[in-house]
C-alpha cells in the first residue's frame, strides 16, 4: 500500500529505550544524576564564578547540562571540543544531557564553567556517587583494585633561568596593577612599582647564549649571570612586600583580591630563588619533593618514568581505588 507520511510524533519520547539498548551506561548515569544532592553541590560551585551570577545577568547555559557534559567528557576521554561536537550531533546524548533542541555551550565556555569546578566538591560528588551504587546494590565493596599511574601538567621544560623569569614576571605584573592603588601611600612609586621583566629577559638570553659556547670561562659567567638574574628577582620581591605593606592598609575589594594573590606566589617565589642558589651557584642537590616546577603549579613533581623519548614526565602521580561494578572509591 502506497505510504504518503509518517505521522508526526516528539522524537525524545523514544530515545530513552534507544539509550538503554545503545548505550546501557548512559541509562544508568541518567538515574544517578536526578539526585538533587549532586545537583546542589555543583551549583554552588557554578553560582561562585562572578559577584552577581546568581542574581544578575543573561541566562547561562543549565547547571544540569554543563554537569553532564562534562561527565561525558570524562567518561570517554574526550576533549573540550570532541565534547561540544558529539553532544551537539548525536540525539542520544542531546538527550541525556537535558539539552533537547537548545543550542549547547562550546568547548570555551564549557572549559570556563569547569573551572569553577573545587577539589573539595568533586571529592564529595565521587563520594556520593559511591554511596548511591552502594544503594542501588551495584557494588558491596567487597573487592579492591588498586592502580597508580602518571597525571602530567601541561607546562613547559622547567629551568632555573625560566622560573625566575617567570617570577619577575609576576610580580612585575602586580606592583603594576597595584600601582594606582597605592602611589598616594608610597613615596617613590615608580621605582616602588617598577617591571624588571626586560632586564631579566636580557640575562636570561645571554645566559642562553652562554650555554651554547665551548669555553673555559662559561662556568664563571654563567654563575655570574645566575647571581645578577637572582639579585633582580630578589628586588622584585622587596618592591612587591613595600605593595603589599600599602595594600593591607585598604579595604577595598580590588586591592584584597591582589593582595590574596600576591601572598600566594610570594612564597613559591621565594622558594625558587633558594633552589636556584642552592643548585647552581653552591652546586648542590634539591630533593624532588622540594622543588618548584611551576609558579601556578606548585604540587607537579618530577617523576621518572623511563619510557622511551620522555624519560622523566611532569606532574603528579595518582592511585586510584576501585571496587566491583567499575566504581572508583578514591
Amino acid at each position: 500500500m502506497l505510504v504518503d507520511y509518517y505521522e508526526s510524533e516528539d522524537v525524545f519520547a523514544r530515545v530513552p529505550r534507544m539509550a538503554e539498548r545503545i548505550d546501557p551506561v548512559l541509562k544508568q548515569l541518567d538515574r544517578l544524576l536526578d539526585d538533587d544532592e549532586l545537583y546542589q553541590q555543583v551549583r554552588a560551585d557554578f553560582g561562585q564564578r562572578y559577584r552577581f551570577t546568581l542574581l544578575h545577568g543573561r541566562h547561562s547555559t543549565p547547571v544540569e547540562v554543563l554537569l553532564r557534559m562534562l561527565i561525558l567528557k570524562h567518561l570517554y576521554q574526550w576533549s573540550y571540543q570532541e565534547t561540544q561536537e558529539q553532544v551537539d550531533q548525536n540525539l542520544i546524548l542531546r538527550w541525556f544531557c537535558r539539552l533537547y533542541w537548545a543550542p549547547g555551550p562550546d568547548d570555551t565556555t564549557l572549559l570556563r564553567w569547569a573551572n569553577t569546578l573545587r577539589p573539595e566538591t568533586l571529592h564529595a560528588l565521587n563520594d556520593r556517587v559511591v554511596e548511591l551504587a552502594a544503594q542501588a546494590k551495584v557494588t558491596k565493596g567487597r573487592k579492591l583494585r588498586l592502580d597508580a599511574t602518571c597525571v602530567q601538567t601541561e607546562i613547559h621544560h622547567p629551568t632555573d633561568s625560566g622560573l625566575l623569569v617567570d617570577s619577575v614576571r609576576v610580580l612585575s605584573r602586580f606592583v603594576q596593577r597595584a600601582k594606582g592603588l597605592v602611589k598616594d601611600q608610597i613615596s617613590h612609586v615608580q621605582q616602588a612599582c617598577r617591571s624588571r621583566l626586560r632586564s631579566a629577559r636580557q640575562i636570561a638570553q645571554t645566559l642562553h647564549r652562554q650555554l651554547r659556547r665551548k669555553t673555559e670561562e662559561k662556568e664563571a659567567q654563567q654563575k655570574e649571570l645566575y647571581q645578577k638574574l637572582i639579585q633582580t628577582t630578589e628586588q622584585m620581591v622587596r618592591q612587591s612586600q613595600q605593595v603589599m605593606a600599602a595594600l593591607a592598609e585598604q579595604t577595598g575589594q580590588q586591592a584584597r583580591r591582589l593582595l590574596s594573590q600576591a601572598t600566594e606566589v610570594l612564597p613559591l617565589v621565594k622558594r625558587v630563588i633558594a633552589q636556584t642558589r642552592s643548585r647552581v651557584l653552591e652546586g648542590k642537590k634539591v630533593s624532588s619533593d622540594q622543588k618548584v616546577l611551576r609558579l601556578f603549579e606548585p604540587h607537579t613533581r618530577a617523576i621518572p618514568r623511563h619510557k622511551g623519548g620522555a624519560l622523566v614526565e611532569f606532574g603528579r602521580q595518582v592511585v586510584l581505588d576501585e571496587v566491583e561494578g567499575g566504581i572508583v572509591t578514591r
